[in-house]
C-alpha cells in the first residue's frame, strides 16, 4: 500500500508540474525560446494574488482572474520589446536576453519584499489541507486533485484552441514556418505576441498554485524553471499532451525516490530527465547516439 501511496501522489505531483512547464514548452514550439524568465514570471505571479490577498482580502481564485489580463498585457509587451528582437541576433541572445530579464525581476521582488516566506495557504481554508481518504493508508489532498484536475482542463483547452479556432491554427502555422505565414495574410508579429500572452497566463496560473501549495521566496523562480525544463523534456518539446505525461513521470520519479531515501526526492526527478534525455539522444533519427551517415550509392 505504501508504494500505491507514493504512485498516486506522485502521478498528483505530475499535473503541478505539468501546468509550470506549459507556458515553457508552449514558447519553446511556437518560437523556439527558451524562456529562462519562465520560473521568475511563475513567482512574479504568485506575489501578486498573495498581495490582493494579503492586503486587500481579494480570494486567490478571484485574484487569479484579476491579474490575468495583466499578464497577458505583459508578455504581449515582452515579445515585442525584447524577446522578438534578441531572436533576431541568433539562439544565444533569447538565452541571454530572458536570463537577464530573470535576475531583474527576483531582484526587484527581493526588494520590495525581501526574503522571508509567503504563502495562499492561509486564505485557502480547509482546502490547503482537506483530503479524502480512500484506505486506511491513502488520502488524496484536495488542492493536489484540483491542480491536476485543472492541469488536464489547461493543457485539454489549449489543445482545442490551437486545434479548431482560427488564431489557433495561425499559431501553428507560425511556428511551423513564419516566413510563409506572410504570403496568406498572416502577421507572424501579432501571432507570436499572442502567443507569449498566452504563455504569460499560464505562469499566472502555475504562480497561483505554487503559493497555494507551498511556501515561495523570491528567488524561488530556479527550482520551478528546472522541473518546468525537465518535464518538458521528458514529455516531448511541443507536445501539451506529452508536457502531462512528463510532469506525471517526474513526479512519479520523485516520489519514488522520496520513499527510498529521504533525500531522494531531487535525485529521483533527475535520474528520470537524464534517462529519458539519453533516451531521445539515443533513439534520434538524425544526430542521435544510434544514428549513422547514409552510405552513398554509387553513380
Amino acid at each position: 500500500m505504501l508504494w500505491l501511496d507514493q504512485l498516486i501522489q506522485g502521478v498528483l505531483l505530475g499535473g503541478y508540474y505539468a501546468v509550470v512547464a506549459c507556458g515553457l514548452s508552449f514558447m519553446f514550439s511556437v518560437m523556439r525560446i527558451i524562456n529562462l524568465a519562465h520560473g521568475s514570471l511563475i513567482v512574479l505571479a504568485a506575489f501578486a494574488v498573495w498581495e490582493l490577498a494579503s492586503r486587500f482580502g481579494i480570494p486567490p481564485f478571484l485574484g487569479l482572474v484579476l491579474i490575468l489580463p495583466a499578464l497577458a498585457a505583459l508578455g504581449w509587451g515582452l515579445q515585442r520589446a525584447v524577446l522578438e528582437r534578441s531572436a533576431r541576433g541568433g539562439v544565444l541572445v533569447p538565452l541571454l536576453s530572458t536570463f537577464g530579464l530573470s535576475i531583474m525581476i527576483d531582484n526587484a521582488l527581493f526588494e520590495r519584499y525581501g526574503a522571508d516566506t509567503r504563502s495562499l495557504a492561509p486564505y485557502l481554508g480547509d482546502l490547503s489541507y482537506d483530503s479524502w481518504s480512500i484506505t486506511d493508508d491513502i488520502a488524496i489532498g484536495k488542492l493536489s486533485a484540483l491542480i491536476f484536475a485543472a492541469a488536464v482542463l489547461l493543457l485539454g483547452t489549449l489543445q482545442i484552441f490551437l486545434s479548431f479556432t482560427p488564431l489557433g491554427r495561425a499559431i501553428r502555422a507560425t511556428a511551423a514556418d513564419r516566413d510563409t505565414v506572410a504570403l496568406v495574410g498572416i502577421n507572424a508579429r501579432r501571432v507570436n505576441a499572442t502567443a507569449t500572452a498566452i504563455a504569460t497566463i499560464m505562469t499566472g496560473i502555475a504562480g497561483t498554485f505554487l503559493a497555494m501549495r507551498t511556501t515561495f521566496t523570491p528567488y524561488a523562480g530556479a527550482p520551478q524553471l528546472i522541473f518546468a525544463f525537465e518535464a518538458t523534456v521528458i514529455g516531448g518539446t511541443g507536445s501539451l499532451w506529452g508536457t502531462l505525461g512528463g510532469g506525471v513521470l517526474l513526479g512519479v520519479a520523485q516520489s519514488v525516490g522520496a520513499a527510498v531515501n529521504p533525500q531522494g526526492f531531487l535525485i529521483g526527478g533527475h535520474l528520470m530527465f537524464f534517462c529519458a534525455l539519453f533516451l531521445r539522444l539515443a533513439l534520434s533519427g538524425s544526430g542521435g547516439l544510434l544514428w549513422r551517415p547514409a552510405r552513398r550509392r554509387a553513380a
